[in-house]
């Protein structure tokens, strides 16, 4: 299973939804997986979520949230047990294919953005189911987890 950034923000932010994520988590027959470009969208999506709760939408992200949000998201990784994978050189084609298939860029109702694109890609080249949140993946040929 490959995990997007929107599954991990939306159970650390205890989403609605985030139990029915966590119990797919639990019972996946395969490793869990996650990359670099996870983590980052994760951190910030977490970041910009507490900052606009504290502070407003308009304020800047005080690096120390950032901090606190990436231990956060580790943790919450090491807990569930999930592996970074390195993305292999060529993943852009990937993901390339996916922005010209699915990509906002082009008008398609998935309205994949640049992570997006990029996770739709490693979860295709790795032959993983993915787990997220929201219909844009839903409109695409990825299997889902």
């Amino acid at each position: 299973m490959f995990v997007d950034a929107s599954a991990i923000v939306a159970i650390i932010s205890d989403e609605d939804g985030a139990a029915v994520l966590l119990e797919k988590i639990n019972a996946a027959q395969s490793p869990i997986h996650y990359s670099s470009l996870v983590i980052f969208e994760a951190v910030i999506g977490l970041t910009r979520k507490k900052k606009a709760s504290l502070y407003g939408e308009n304020s800047p992200m005080p690096a120390g949230m950032i901090e606190e949000m990436q231990k956060l998201v580790g943790d919450f990784l090491d807990q569930i047990n999930a592996t970074e994978i390195d993305l292999p050189a060529g993943l852009h084609e990937t993901a390339l294919d996916a922005a010209k298939t699915f990509g906002r860029f082009v008008g398609h109702p998935a309205k994949l953005n640049f992570g997006d694109c990029f996770t739709y890609a490693a979860a295709k080249t790795f032959k993983s189911p993915l787990l997220f949140v929201g219909e844009d993946f839903a409109q695409t040929d990825i299997e889902v987890a």
